[in-house]
Formats: C-alpha cells, structure tokens, sequence
C-alpha cells in the first residue's frame, strides 16, 4: 500500500480531501474487496473507494464525504490479496486549516492625513491551526514586500509615502494558503495652503467703523 495524498504532515484548506493511493500484490493479486480506509476513529469503509486497475493491483481514490474540522487527521488504509495475507496497514497524518489567519493593523489609522513621508505599519496576525506563512505590505499596488514576524506575531515595517492619497494593503498568509488582508489610505501633504486674496469692506475704512475681512485660501 502507498498512500500519495495527502502526503505526511501536509496542510491543506480542503475540509474534503480526496485519499488517493495505490494496493499491489505480485503473487495472487489484490482482492479489491477487501480494500478498505478509515477516516481518524471511524470505522473502516469498503464502499465509495474508486478502484482502477493498474499493473499487479490497483489505483484508489477515495473523496471524504464529511467536512472535517480544523487540525491533525489520520487516514489508515488496509488489503489483503486473494490468499488472504493482510498487507501492512498504512497511515498518513495531515493537518485541515480552512480558517484564514486573524490581522490587526495598528499603525497607521484609517484615513490619516500627515505631511511626514515616512510611515511605519505595525500590527499583529495569528493563524492557531496551521501558522503563519508570511506577512507582506503593498504600496499603491506596487510590489508585496516581505515582513519579518516575531514569535508572537508582532511586525512593523517603514515605507515612504507618495504625495496624496496612498493605498496600503497589509496582508498576511498561513501555511494552508489562506490569507488575511487590511487596507489602510493615508494621505501625504506636504504642501502648504495657498492664500489667493484678502480683501476689507468696506475700504477705505474710517476710524471706529467695524469692517470685514475676508480670506480666500487653498489647498
């Protein structure tokens, strides 16, 4: 027997996997009946195994009916050959992570408008199941760039700031390939205002009148 996948320790976002492995016999052949898988602590299944045959026995595929939670699972597979001799139970852990990491982003706020070009992004991410993979940060729908994560989860990076609007998407991924994002606009002004006019009314003025003035500025 050799199970193909899922492979050992293997990570996967699929609450379905299919089982696919191979039974061979070079002496009496494969009894196809006897072909048998179990699912963690269930009872082994004879039925819903797609068997074809191959050279001295058979290839198999089986797909696992039941969404299986999050965390380890282990597939045992058994046969015999037509003499009855019971070939060596194989077994193959893997880990089901179909819950995508949590992000928080920190730094900086939602909407922040700020005339210094240098903006540090600081958050944390946390994937329990399978881990995190990477975190990376995209600028204005440039390159994603990797973030170096602690232990705990913490990362923090400098990047520089285009004058105006500026989009910046953090996203984080775990080792089942699936991913977190935040997306963060912080505006970059380092123009001053423009005053365009003043003007008093009435003008001229005579000593003790109240009078108006008036500024038209821009930015």
């Amino acid at each position: 027997i050799v199970i193909s996948s899922p492979t050992e320790s293997q990570v996967t976002n699929n609450t379905k996997p299919t089982v696919n492995f191979t039974v061979t016999d070079a002496d009496s052949g494969v009894n196809s009946d006897s072909i048998s898988i179990t699912v963690d602590s269930g009872s082994a299944v004879t039925s819903g195994i797609t068997k074809t045959a191959i050279t001295n026995g058979y290839s198999c595929s089986y797909a696992i009916p039941t969404a299986l939670a999050d965390g380890n699972h282990t597939i045992k597979v058994n046969a015999k050959d037509n003499d009855g001799n019971a070939a060596t139970e194989r077994t193959v852990t893997f880990k089901v992570d179909a819950t995508p990491p949590t992000l928080s982003v920190s730094a900086p706020t939602n909407n922040l408008v700020t005339n210094v070009a240098s903006c540090t992004v600081t958050g944390k991410t946390s994937d329990v199941t399978a881990g995190i993979k990477s975190v990376t940060v995209k600028l204005n729908g440039g390159t994603a760039t990797n973030v170096t994560v602690d232990s705990s989860g913490n990362f923090n990076t400098t990047i520089t700031l285009a004058e105006g609007a500026n989009t910046i998407v953090v996203t984080a991924t775990d080792n089942g390939g699936l991913s977190s994002s935040v997306t963060r606009i912080v505006t970059l002004d380092t123009q001053a205002p423009v005053i365009n006019s003043v003007e008093i009314s009435p003008n001229p003025v005579s000593t003790g009148e109240v009078f108006t003035v008036t500024v038209k500025a821009t930015d």
